[in-house]
């Protein structure tokens, strides 16, 4: 059995962006939240005070009082975050949605307000102002254990598939006059999101891309190499490896691969060594874009 979630309200801050301050003013005048006791006589809140925070957050932003929503029953309040549409959301109440969706397991409630996105921003827009930043905010759920490796998985093979049906989807020429680029995952490098979003952008701009996916042994892509010679290789390190660990896995990359390798990730960004003159470090797509280009 699960352990229920324990927020602060410094928690509570980061994931709803409302202020603490605020938070307590709505409390002590309208008894909006009635957070619990720890042994130690410390505050905490629930997923459920993290859900209502959110849907009174939203219906705020829709131009109703907060006096007018704590008047409201829980039923009431849900009926008329329903009723609201969120198709002119700004991208904070969309992260938000996003969350209350995935502490229910609501999948219908997460396509509704992922396909409001993607309408609203357009879908590589929307994948990195408001899907990536939401698996931010999952981190901060992780460490209080507000949610379970299910609604995690839940929540990104949704992702997975909207990536990849987008990817299928692309008018895809590729440019012959623009490098060719294999992107893998290596061994024990499970989340692909972010790869499976460069493959797409790099598609969607005219590159040929070769995609191998996760947790590839080295060794096993020799022979793709021979038979694909691309120009180019993109990998992410994002495990939180000890410092032995990255620093072979960074040097096995490089003697394996005699090509020019964009590398990225948790553990490269935060890795204080020089890296070998093969593997160049970018930060993100922009940066890959721009890195492309000089190489070009």
């Amino acid at each position: 059995m699960s352990t229920p979630a324990k927020y602060s309200i410094k928690d509570l801050e980061t994931l709803s962006n409302i202020k603490s301050h605020t938070i307590r003013i709505w409390e002590k005048r309208y008894d909006l939240l009635n957070p619990e006791r720890t042994d130690t006589n410390i505050r905490y809140y629930t997923n459920e005070d993290l859900k209502k925070l959110l849907n009174i957050s939203f219906l705020n932003k829709q131009g109703i009082k907060i006096s007018k929503i704590v008047e409201m029953s829980e039923s009431e309040i849900h009926q008329a975050v329903q009723s609201h549409s969120i198709t002119e959301s700004d991208n904070e109440t969309f992260i938000e949605n996003l969350i209350v969706a995935m502490i229910d397991m609501n999948e219908e409630g997460f396509q509704k307000v992922f396909t409001a996105s993607t309408d609203h921003l357009g879908f590589e827009k929307a994948i990195y102002e408001i899907v990536f930043p939401f698996f931010k905010q999952i981190g901060v759920m992780w460490q209080v254990g507000a949610i379970n490796p299910a609604q995690e998985h839940f929540v990104s093979n949704i992702v997975r598939q909207k990536i990849i049906g987008s990817t299928e989807e692309l008018d895809y020429q590729p440019d012959s006059s623009l490098s060719k680029i294999l992107l893998f995952l290596p061994e024990n490098e499970l989340h692909e999101l972010s790869l499976l979003m460069y493959n797409y952008a790099l598609r969607k701009r005219g590159y040929l891309t070769i995609y191998l996916g996760q947790a590839l042994p080295l060794d096993s892509l020799q022979r793709i190499l021979e038979i694909t010679n691309p120009d180019l290789i993109i990998t992410l390190l994002t495990n939180s490896l000890n410092t032995i660990d990255i620093d072979e896995m960074i040097i096995s990359i490089s003697q394996k691969f005699k090509s020019k390798i964009l590398v990225s990730g948790y553990a490269i960004h935060h890795h204080t060594g020089s890296l070998p003159a093969n593997l160049i470090e970018f930060k993100d797509l922009d940066d890959l874009l721009l890195k492309l280009e000089e190489h070009s």
